[in-house]
């Protein structure tokens, strides 16, 4: 990894002589070789907040919701809306962000409904997934006048016609539809091919017989359809696929049913780097092509641009993120492997335990030291899973180096867990150089507040 510097603006790799290649161009070296986020010392971070710690840059998030933003309002001619993925990393902290930057937000459950709720996000502007809603989440969200929900199944719809009708209101659903379309992702976040337990398949007629159904009800107003084919793509010809496919089933549902579709959810879903094999594109990219196959296809099929819907969430926050630990034991199993425990683990970044994902470290304390062993990144868990990478090429690493995982702001405080009573970190964001608390380091005490 020495000796390459990356720029995710232009995602061109550029060599730089006696440069670390970082995952994110907010990334660089002090002259005490220590790295820094932003304008801010890592190490002094670790040493004032103490690890493990995420740490997210502010300054970078604001940076990708204005691409995003600004690419949607241009491809689209303003009719259009950023919707921020809050599984991606939810609270009050992102959501005001969101907020802030004009965008819209998808939630997936009365907890991230609620955190949107007491951050007062516009309702209008949240759309409401998931494929499993609870009565109690339908409540929650007609009671607060949520924007849309998207509908996953017939039970979900005769469900939310019944409380809709309960409260003597009528709610604008989307249909979640499933296009058949082949993402080059992980096979567990893939989600847009048949064999998945989100939505309504186009191949079988099922999707066209939920929203048929749907037109006779008193409570619900079908106003889109959604789409979201998988995470972590790279290639922009799934994404174009999908949008010429949808586009022509809102064809056929006018062509058949004189119903015309005013909205178009075309989810997210595009990659971003942890690794410098990872190849991604830049963001607005994705939003040109697409556009051009939803403007084709509408010309060809005679219907109306509809206003258009998307869910960019990893590639808002993950490579504003990164998480800071210190080195604790180091055990070297001769001819086997080389163990470096951290003070985390799977309970902050569940990520590789289930995906066998790949990221990037540095030693924060001395980031421009040049790889020379193969090392394995182990947590504290009592779990011989826990892993946070598996056999890399690091620099010597000494007990008490404080080590940056990098790309970590998405999906892993969102997924972060309790196990073994491990109390999850603090997050911190830096803006500008200056650095704050928003979300609290847990304690032991708010590991029992439940406990009777």
């Amino acid at each position: 990894m020495t000796g390459l510097a990356f720029s995710q603006s232009s995602n061109i790799m550029q060599r730089v002589e006696g440069e670390e290649m970082f995952v994110s161009d907010n990334l660089s070296v002090n002259e005490k070789n220590h790295l820094m986020i932003g304008q801010n010392d890592t190490v002094e971070l670790a040493r004032e907040f103490g690890t493990p710690l995420y740490v997210m840059d502010e300054d970078l998030i604001r940076k990708n919701c204005r691409i995003y933003k600004q690419a949607i309002d241009r491809y689209y001619d303003g009719k259009g809306l950023v919707l921020y993925a809050n599984k991606a990393f939810c609270s009050l902290f992102t959501c005001r962000i969101a907020k802030e930057e004009g965008l819209g937000i998808d939630v997936v459950s009365g907890g991230e409904l609620y955190t949107a709720i007491k951050a007062d996000f516009p309702m209008e502007k949240v759309c409401f997934h998931g494929n499993n809603k609870t009565l109690d989440e339908l409540e929650l969200a007609i009671r607060y006048n949520v924007g849309h929900i998207v509908v996953d199944n017939v039970y979900e719809l005769e469900l939310l016609n019944e409380v809709a009708a309960k409260h003597d209101k009528k709610m604008k659903i989307m249909f979640r539809i499933k296009p058949g379309v082949e993402a080059h992702t992980h096979s567990f976040i893939k989600t847009g091919q048949i064999d998945s337990k989100f939505g309504v398949a186009l191949e079988n007629g099922e999707a066209f017989e939920i929203i048929k159904r749907a037109m006779s009800m008193s409570n619900v107003e079908v106003s889109g359809l959604h789409c979201h084919i998988g995470s972590q793509i790279f290639d922009i010809e799934p994404f174009c696929a999908a949008a010429e496919i949808m586009m022509n089933f809102i064809g056929d549902l006018k062509d058949k049913l004189e119903l015309e579709i005013n909205e178009l959810n075309l989810g997210g879903g595009y990659g971003i780097m942890y690794t410098e094999k990872d190849d991604p594109i830049e963001y607005d990219k994705y939003i040109e092509h697409v556009s051009k196959v939803v403007k084709s296809v509408a010309q060809k099929r005679e219907v109306k641009l509809p206003f258009i819907f998307m869910e960019p969430g990893r590639s808002i926050v993950a490579s504003a993120g990164i998480t800071l630990y210190t080195v604790g034991g180091v055990k070297d199993i001769k001819n086997v492997r080389k163990y470096i425990s951290v003070d985390g683990g799977m309970t902050d970044n569940p990520r590789y335990v289930m995906y066998q994902s790949e990221y990037t470290a540095v030693i924060a304390n001395n980031a421009n030291a040049k790889p020379c062993e193969k090392v394995t990144i182990a947590g504290k868990c009592c779990e011989s899973g826990d892993v946070l990478l598996k056999d890399v090429m690091m620099p010597e690493i000494k007990v008490g180096d404080v080590l940056a995982v990098l790309a970590t702001g998405a999906y892993n405080y969102s997924m972060s867990s309790n196990y073994n009573r491990i109390a999850r970190p603090a997050v911190v964001a830096v803006s500008q150089g200056a650095a704050k608390v928003v979300i609290k380091r847990e304690t032991y005490e708010d590991l029992i507040r439940n406990d009777l």
